[in-house]
């Protein structure tokens, strides 16, 4: 069984430096989606870049799904989430056409809608409840009658008891994301920019332009500095008016942030020796925070893995395509979903299980068939090209940690910024959660600064902490459970 899109090359790319000392204005720990589109964001911003990961591409993100869906994501007891989900999918539009100009590519993006049905009556009711609270937060989701539904997809099953279209939520395939984002990163800096995307010059003059080879990239860790293009150098649309250059892909492992005497962070140290120099620490590491060195004392913010088991099935040869939109369900309760994409595979997925089991479940990879099945029958005559588990970082409410990490007297640590904890919803969030912690490294606002504060609020990656006369002697919190809403053994 092979898979249906190779895995990310793990060989060093053209622009990677093996680990020596390499200096940026910004390393970002952390290689899946939402690592790499800040590192992207970043570039965008003027920042040169490094970004520290021995496998790009390779953990949740090489798993997801890639549904873009604000509405049918929605849980309850999960009303703060929302908002993330609706501002990150409304900025999806505007970051994929800029992504795939840069990356001089399609990323698979798809504005197909989802239809959403349920197997018995049960389902039907759980689905009719949810409407009502998506619509109280309003979200758009109409009622078919099944004749309607298998009209639009007519591979459904005839004995469904609902069905639901969701107008507003789309897919993108995230391999296809992944890949355009390491295309973007490494893109060579433009030459001669266009006119119209030059802003106008200030008057300080500007330093010389900068290389990938350039020696000032193996400076002395004690003087990070600062490596930026000249003033006006750039893409077109670049939020900072100017190119950070192309990003350094360094293929190996963070152990630990590197402090300055004063308590600032100065970048990471790699686990073959080697270091990375950088004026800004941005930690985006998924399941793998807990395990860096020297984060800020008293700061363990409580992150589990969460494993889950996801199929890719392919149309057979000559065969037509057996769905146009993605299609998600309850089957006696239990949900599942499958993402049509455009070379002819079918995304199956997925269970969410807090084990120790790190590859795929048996019992996980039967149930999903089955459950698929009983949603679309011609599932059967697919044929199955990957069976893949992958651990998303959960915490304690399912909300993400994004923001800057505070030291125990609640000063912010200069330097640093952490970016995980998605979960499920990292894909989605990519967008929203790039832009606000670009926006935390390089300064800037975005189009409303307001709602910018209430999701970093929300997202406050200090919120778990205990008050500091309680850490005196206190035994350590209990790991963290599952979120509300994802009590699934699946």
């Amino acid at each position: 069984m092979t898979s249906a899109h190779p895995a990310p090359a793990t060989a060093p790319h053209p622009l990677v430096e093996q680990p020596v000392h390499v200096r940026a204005d910004v390393v970002v720990v952390g290689a899946g989606v939402i690592g790499l589109a800040t590192a992207w964001e970043l570039r965008r911003r003027g920042r040169s870049v490094a970004v520290v990961d021995p496998e790009p591409g390779s953990g949740a993100s090489r798993a997801a799904a890639g549904m873009l869906a604000p509405v049918s994501e929605v849980q309850y007891q999960q009303e703060p989430l929302y908002p993330l989900m609706t501002a990150s999918a409304a900025e999806y539009p505007a970051f994929v056409a800029a992504l795939e100009q840069a990356a001089g590519g399609t990323v698979g993006h798809r504005a197909t809608e989802t239809l959403v049905c349920g197997v018995d009556a049960a389902d039907r009711q759980a689905l009719a409840d949810l409407r009502e609270l998506q619509a109280r937060h309003g979200m758009t989701v109409e009622q078919l009658s099944l004749r309607a539904a298998r009209a639009l997809e007519p591979a459904l099953s005839p004995r469904l008891s609902a069905a639901f279209r969701i107008p507003d939520d789309h897919q993108v395939d995230p391999r296809g994301l992944v890949a355009g984002l390491l295309a973007a990163l490494t893109a060579p800096e433009p030459s001669e920019p266009s006119e119209s995307a030059q802003p106008p010059k200030p008057p300080a003059s500007p330093g010389p332009s900068r290389s990938p080879a350039s020696s000032e990239s193996r400076e002395s860790p004690e003087s990070p500095g600062s490596l930026r293009s000249p003033e006006g150098a750039g893409l077109p649309g670049l939020p900072g008016g100017r190119d950070g250059g192309p990003a350094r892909l360094v293929h190996g492992r963070a152990t630990g942030l590197r402090r300055s005497a004063e308590g600032a962070v100065t970048g990471v140290r790699l686990a073959d020796g080697g270091m990375v120099s950088a004026s800004w620490t941005v930690l985006a590491p998924g399941t793998g925070l807990g395990d860096l060195e020297e984060l800020p004392e008293g700061w363990h913010p409580p992150l589990r893995p969460v494993h889950g088991d996801i199929l890719r099935a392919r149309v057979p040869a000559g065969a037509p395509e057996l769905l146009e939109r993605t299609v998600r369900g309850l089957v006696h309760g239990t949900p599942v979903y499958l993402v049509p994409r455009t070379d002819g595979t079918v995304v199956i997925g997925a269970t969410s299980r807090e084990d120790d089991l790190a590859g795929p479940s048996a019992g996980g990879v039967f149930r999903l068939l089955r459950d698929a099945q009983a949603l679309v029958p011609g599932v059967t005559d697919l044929e199955l090209v990957e069976v893949l588990a992958r651990a998303r970082p959960g915490t304690p409410d399912d909300i993400p940690y994004l923001g800057r990490v505070r030291d125990p007297d609640g000063t912010p640590v200069p330097g640093l910024v952490v970016s995980t904890g998605y979960f499920r919803h990292g894909v989605l969030l990519a967008p929203l959660a790039a832009r606000l912690a670009a926006q935390l490294v390089a300064g800037g606002a975005g189009p409303d600064p307001g709602a910018d504060a209430e999701h970093l609020a929300t997202t406050d990656p200090h919120r778990f902490d205990r008050p500091v006369e309680a850490r005196r002697g206190d035994p350590a919190p209990a790991a963290a459970g599952p979120g509300p809403g994802n009590r699934s053994t699946r």
